[in-house]
């Protein structure tokens, strides 16, 4: 896959990922940053499978999609210290329990998923999430400033996970769209614990935002060198 020059110099400066989930952890503590309203937590996460031998302080792992920096780490746990800003833009992370891991996405990676940059764009709410067939139908309402990146066959990312967008569906309170996840997808995320009233972490396509950007812009030039 080629990429124009602004992706590429993305991948090259930012931490990026796949959204494709590489093991599922679990918070084990949450501790307080201070005694402020506005002060954030230090999680201390269990990697599960998510080797660590490979990953130094200062890295950056997605937990729930959500890009977040390791502080510290043992052989199988690692601290990250979550803002109240962050708190208040994401689900997932003020409670203990389990969650989505991936590391950060390396220039030689294979992409498998599509490109997902760990900041989370707003919360959606689970509609619906019952099997159909083998697979499990899981529909989501997006808030209205979200719903313009959604498209039929689009990608999205819920939770961390990459996910293909099966139908968008408009309505006066948001966008509703749905999505098809295969049994491994249930199996080896944390998507399997959703229900209807969940709340959900999204993050729209990277391309769309540039599309949107050049569109908006009225780009019409290459930029000069």
């Amino acid at each position: 896959m080629i990429l124009p020059n602004t992706l590429n110099e993305q991948l090259e400066d930012s931490q990026m990922f796949t959204g494709i989930v590489a093991a599922v952890g679990r918070i084990e503590s949450i501790k307080p940053l201070g005694g402020e309203a506005d002060a954030g937590v230090r999680l201390r996460v269990d990697a599960g499978s998510l080797g660590l031998d490979d990953v130094q302080l200062g890295d950056s792992i997605a937990i729930q999609g959500a890009c977040m920096t390791v502080i510290d780490k043992s052989a199988t746990t690692f601290d990250v210290d979550v803002s109240r800003e962050s708190l208040n833009r994401t689900v997932g992370l003020a409670d203990t329990g389990e969650v989505n891991l991936e590391k950060a996405l390396r220039a030689h990676d294979r992409l498998g998923g599509h490109i997902v940059s760990g900041h989370v764009d707003g919360l959606g709410t689970v509609t619906r999430f019952a099997p159909v067939g083998e697979s499990h139908e899981l529909r989501i309402l997006a808030p209205v400033e979200i719903g313009r990146y959604l498209a039929y066959k689009g990608s999205v990312t819920v939770n961390g996970v990459s996910l293909t967008v099966n139908s968008v569906d408009d309505r006066a309170d948001g966008c509703e769209f749905s999505i098809n996840l295969i049994p491994h997808t249930v199996e080896v995320t944390t998507l399997k614990h959703l229900a209807a009233g969940t709340k959900v972490n999204l993050e729209i396509d990277l391309i769309a935002r540039y599309v949107e950007r050049m569109l908006s812009a009225g780009v019409s030039a290459k930029p000069s060198a």
